[in-house]
């Protein structure tokens, strides 16, 4: 009896820990799924925190770091009294007054194998020494020491970066990273490098970490990445921000127009970027996609506005790299030695658009504010029964309210399409025919009759643009499409309840990355994509399918595809996904990636691929597993009557979606 109560409370402890612990992981982790007595031992997660540093007289610096699972609780850096041993590396870098760069003093020299080329990079101490304070609590040495002569009164910051390997409990590895800044002579710390935060990286990174996973954060980025690290093999700077303006600019550089190419080699060996551009509606000319100006002032950077006050030859120079400063070629033959100068031509606004103003020279055409807006509404659709044509009346006015005259539309489409359960196929007319009924109200019959034999909803959608020239007749002069946000009315064919689509991904979603959604010159809602996007259409030239989740999965997969994907002539191989590919979540709403999928939809045809006719789940899944292992697996699991995928990666069983995508 009293070895059965001993048992009872320890399973009562376990629970206790595991209920307490509960909400603590996302579903994207593998604790999040892992068996409640193994959590409760194991603990799995980690937290690093410095907690103070110092620089002694002799240069010696120490950094006090606290180690820690994600509710506080002591872990012991040699994985003895708890599950896993913890790596810690350390930088120490100093912001001199007045930069808003940091310099390193850990600092390591990297010789180029093929050449023999030297280069200085700030990189993680080595050899340092570890004290214990007290469980959780350690006091790191730093082998390196800092120069004499230091400013003690400047911003010094220390970063951490660490490891917990939980591999043997099948939890993976746990990464976590922290900065601490402080001045040696003691007092606040008088400035700090607060410029772009994480969370705007976050949009298309999702979760931002680079070299393996454990350097985690903005702030962490810039303690290495500024200008004293140079890549010894390329030549290139690796300053932060010439670095992240240079690969997200990619294919559009000047320099690489012009045939040449921007690479760096770095953790993961020699990277081409020459062939990468950012998603971003805009390019990197859209400088507050990342340069976020948060009207809650604590979500904003303290420096935000920098890029705008603080113009500077290696910043700009890094996506106009066609400009010599030197000689002045590319810059109005204006040569220039020194930033100084930078500002007093390029201030933060001017008086127009698309001036020599930082904000104005960054205009996107299509987000111009001198863009009166096109807004297009339904207003009803009329005869939208099976065997009739619709009549559909809907209305063209901008932003304010005032019709727009059709004529003057570079673009106005009406398409129909349905059923809305799984669409068929789609027809389109030109809307700017319809005739003209009132005050920006129009109305069209569609040329087409919907099919006899139709059955359930349907749905009409308007894809339009006013195409113009902005700052005609100047130096200035450019074209901007007006562009309208797709409107599009669901109706029943055939008196059933209207039935909208299914909701699988979010256009919200794709713009965190995308900015603007916009593709074929006016498509910029999912709802609007997928009424074309079906499964029988195929890529006329290649014969590969371009259904929506097919098309959708594999650009986003294009690098990690054992076979290129080709869709409208383009090979989309070198397209990567910046996010956490395996986290569903981060397109689809509402648990739509989970199995089993909705009855009743149809196969997806594609001519050139191994399975010509495959059914949805195994389409879905196969586009980014796209092995033949997968292939087959998906195959023999598939009989006359459907698929049996759900039977192992259904919600609850043992290789669920979110389970065995999970980190």
């Amino acid at each position: 009896m009293r070895r059965a109560g001993a048992i009872g409370l320890v399973l009562t402890f376990l629970l206790a820990w595991a209920a307490e612990h509960e909400g603590l992981f996302r579903e994207t982790e593998k604790a999040f799924y892992a068996d409640a007595s193994v959590i409760s031992f194991v603990r799995p997660g980690l937290v690093v925190k410095v907690t103070a540093a110092a620089i002694a007289a002799n240069g010696t610096i120490t950094a006090d770091v606290r180690v820690t699972d994600p509710r506080g609780l002591a872990l012991d850096r040699d994985g003895v009294t708890t599950p896993g041993p913890v790596s810690l590396s350390f930088i120490a870098a100093v912001l001199p007054k007045g930069e808003n760069r940091y310099n390193a003093y850990t600092t390591r020299v990297r010789v180029a194998a093929t050449t023999g080329k030297q280069a200085t990079q700030a990189a993680a101490d080595a050899g340092g020494t570890f004290t214990k304070v007290e469980d959780g609590l350690y006091r790191y040495t730093f082998r390196t020491t800092a120069p004499a002569g230091i400013d003690r009164s400047a911003t010094h910051t220390i970063g951490v970066y660490a490891s917990r390997n939980l591999t043997e409990f099948e939890l993976g590895t746990n990464f976590a990273s922290n900065v601490y800044s402080f001045v040696p002579a003691g007092g606040a710390v008088p400035q700090t490098h607060d410029i772009i935060r994480t969370e705007s990286c976050n949009g298309c990174h999702e979760d931002l970490n680079f070299h393996g996973g454990s350097r985690r954060g903005v702030e962490m980025c810039v303690l290495c990445h500024q200008p004293q690290t140079s890549d010894p093999v390329t030549g290139n700077v690796l300053d932060l921000g010439v670095m992240v303006h240079k690969i997200h600019t990619g294919a559009s550089l000047p320099s690489v127009k012009a045939g040449g190419k921007y690479q760096i080699n770095g953790f993961a060996g020699l990277v081409d970027y020459s062939k990468i551009n950012t998603p971003a509606n805009g390019g990197t000319k859209n400088c507050v996609t990342c340069h976020r100006q948060d009207p809650d002032e604590k979500k904003r950077p303290a420096q935000a506005m920098s890029f705008l006050t603080n113009p500077s030859r290696a910043n700009c120079g890094s996506c106009h790299d066609d400009i010599n400063f030197a000689t002045g070629a590319g810059h109005r033959n204006l040569a220039q030695a020194t930033d100084a100068n930078c500002s007093r031509c390029h201030i933060p606004q001017g008086d127009s658009e698309f001036d020599a103003s930082i904000s104005g020279a960054h205009v996107v055409s299509n987000f111009s504010e001198t863009l009166t807006g096109m807004v297009v509404g339904i207003q009803s659709v009329d005869d939208g029964v099976a065997g009739k044509r619709p009549i559909v009346t809907f209305t063209v006015k901008d932003k304010a309210g005032a019709p727009i005259p059709l004529a003057s539309l570079d673009r106005l489409t009406l398409y129909l399409s349905g059923p809305t359960a799984d669409y068929l196929g789609q027809t389109s007319t030109d809307a700017k025919l319809a005739t003209a009924v009132g005050n920006g109200v129009y109305r069209i019959t569609y040329p087409t009759a919907i099919a006899a034999t139709a059955r359930g909803s349907y749905r009409v959608s308007f894809a339009g643009r006013k195409r113009l020239q902005l700052a005609a007749g100047t130096e200035k002069q450019r074209q901007a499409d007006d562009i309208a946000v797709n409107a599009q009315m669901t109706f029943s064919v055939d008196g059933s309840p209207v039935a909208a689509r299914r909701q699988v991904v979010d256009t919200a979603k794709c713009n965190a990355c995308h900015v603007q959604l916009t593709f074929h010159g006016t498509q910029n809602r999912v709802e609007q994509c997928v009424m074309c996007h079906n499964s029988d259409l195929v890529d006329g030239t290649s014969k590969q399918s371009a259904q929506f989740a097919t098309m959708i999965h594999r650009i986003h997969s294009g690098k990690e595809l054992a076979a290129p994907y080709t869709l409208a002539n383009l090979n989309w191989k070198e397209v990567g996904y910046p996010g956490i590919r395996s986290n569903c979540n981060g397109c689809h709403v509402n648990n739509s990636q989970q199995l089993p999928l909705r009855a009743g939809l149809r196969d997806i045809q594609e001519p050139a691929g191994p399975i010509t006719s495959r059914k949805p789940e195994t389409n879905a899944c196969t586009s980014c597993h796209a092995t033949t292992a997968a292939l087959s697996h998906a195959f023999i699991n598939t009989a006359a009557a459907g698929e049996s995928c759900a039977v192992c990666h259904g919600p609850n069983a043992e290789f669920s979606v979110d389970k065995v995508h999970a980190q």
